[in-house]
């Protein structure tokens, strides 16, 4: 395999015998530049996060304003899922043939004008329109946080990493959610875009300064020969590779039996994610009767404690799990599947009216699609074929919203017909039930799959 461009210095250049030259040393861990990169990438997810989720926190207030019926208020909260998920195969795309520096050094700026055009909104048109604008620009993210996690980390560092910037979406709903519930308390619900809009602006200098690929970052001194070594001859994929036919090398992904397994068994967690974050502030509110203000602090008692189980387990135990010899396929389809059991526990918020047992059930679900979530993002960068990982993950996230599209107007005309949101909760679990089936059954091992045609014989 060629690649286009000369890797920066002589001792990088020597990436085919990597792998010998790993086992004739000692892996050596020189430097921490790439643990910046992955702050800054979690940065990105929670300000982003906060930026799609404001607006189940502020429904409320702005469903009334605008006069929404619960149907009509489901299609406004899954209306940023409509461009988003239609947005994700082209953002793959860009990613693989662009890199992520340049996509979102763009599409951030583009986040904060759809909070604003949201916080200025004089009806429920200019809502949607926003939203939507929102979706395209936010497209790209995630399969952008995964194809660098590709270029900057070993592979027996990638579960960790990706807990980094994976619970950037949790912490959203332990520090946005209460901050947005604030923010709509003290400034009314278009106070909540504002605030977020500006935090967006905030993120969108820092990373145009800070974020360079590992071989620019080589050249301009930010990142050592040693560190970039011990990266290169970990198994990260090298950012030099591209698809001359991005549209030939889509078409081959689509054909494998692993990208469809990973993406339908997320697509079945997704659903139930998003249910959670578009309607878990409303249902508390409307079912169990909590105020605004608790609603957004009982909202984020589940997903902090998610977000600790996620450093704990996928994230750590299971990088220490794979450094000790075990098999990779082993370690993560255990927790990924474990996880999916676990999420079943969303069930049991169906039987309940008390907050403190409603509490008790999400929490033990929301644990389980984190733990289902954490490891799936892993996978792009540890399946895809070199070059290939935008791909890969832009399908997954495709697949993912398209479930994750139809919990907030499923939600939304279950509760007006029942006038409860136990069968969506039901639903939900029998969502995640078939989720488990795709995971043990369809995605098979966690290894890479070879190259296309076009790059083999490059």
């Amino acid at each position: 395999m060629t690649t286009p461009h000369e890797p920066p210095t002589p001792a990088a250049g020597a990436d085919a015998t990597a792998p010998a030259d790993a086992a004739a040393r000692p892996a050596r861990r020189v430097g921490n530049v790439r643990w910046a990169i992955a702050v800054l990438l979690f940065f990105g997810v929670l300000v982003n996060y906060f930026d799609r989720t404001n607006i189940s926190v502020a429904a409320g207030p702005m469903g009334e304003e605008f006069g929404l019926t619960p149907g009509e208020l489901g299609i406004v909260l899954s209306s940023f899922l409509w461009s988003y998920t239609l947005s994700q195969i082209p953002a793959g795309l860009l990613l693989d043939r662009i890199g992520m520096k340049w996509v979102l050094r763009v599409t951030t700026w583009i986040w904060a004008l759809a909070c604003f055009l949201t916080a200025v909104a004089s009806g429920t048109g200019l809502v949607l329109a926003a939203r939507i604008l929102l979706g395209v620009s936010e497209a790209a993210v995630f399969p952008g946080a995964m194809k660098v996690t590709g270029y900057w980390f070993p592979r027996a560092e990638r579960g960790l990493s990706t807990a980094v910037f994976d619970s950037g979406q949790r912490l959203s709903n332990v520090i946005g959610t209460p901050l947005v519930a604030l923010a709509v308390v003290e400034l009314g619900w278009r106070g909540a875009f504002w605030v977020t809009g500006i935090l967006s602006v905030v993120f969108a200098l820092v990373f145009w300064i800070s974020y360079r690929d590992p071989k620019e970052a080589v050249r301009a001194g930010r990142l050592s020969q040693e560190e970039y070594d011990y990266i290169r001859d970990g198994g990260a994929q090298d950012e030099d590779v591209a698809n001359p036919n991005p549209l030939a090398n889509l078409g081959y992904v689509l054909r494998r039996r692993k990208v469809w397994g990973l993406s339908l068994g997320l697509g079945c967690a997704g659903y139930t994610a998003w249910l959670l974050l578009t309607w878990l502030p409303s249902y508390l509110q409307t079912a169990l009767h909590t105020s605004l203000l608790r609603s957004g602090l009982f909202t984020a008692i589940p997903w902090l404690v998610a977000v600790v189980v996620e450093f704990l387990i996928p994230g750590w135990l299971v990088d220490h799990l794979i450094k000790r010899g075990r098999r990779e396929t082993a370690v993560r389809k255990a927790v990924l599947i474990a996880g999916m059991v676990v999420a079943l526990g969303i069930v049991g918020a169906a039987f309940t009216t008390n907050v403190a047992v409603a509490l008790f059930w999400i929490t033990v679900g929301t644990v389980g699609i984190t733990l289902a979530f954490c490891v799936c993002n892993s996978l792009p960068a540890l399946i895809a074929p070199e070059g290939s990982v935008g791909a890969v993950a832009s399908v997954m996230n495709f697949v993912n919203t398209l479930f994750g599209l139809t919990a907030p107007i499923a939600t939304g005309f279950l509760v007006q017909a029942t006038g409860s949101f136990a069968p969506a909760f039901l639903v939900a679990g029998g969502i995640m039930a078939a989720g488990i089936v795709l995971f043990t059954v369809v995605l098979g091992p966690i290894e890479q799959i070879p190259a296309p045609p076009q790059l083999t014989n490059a």
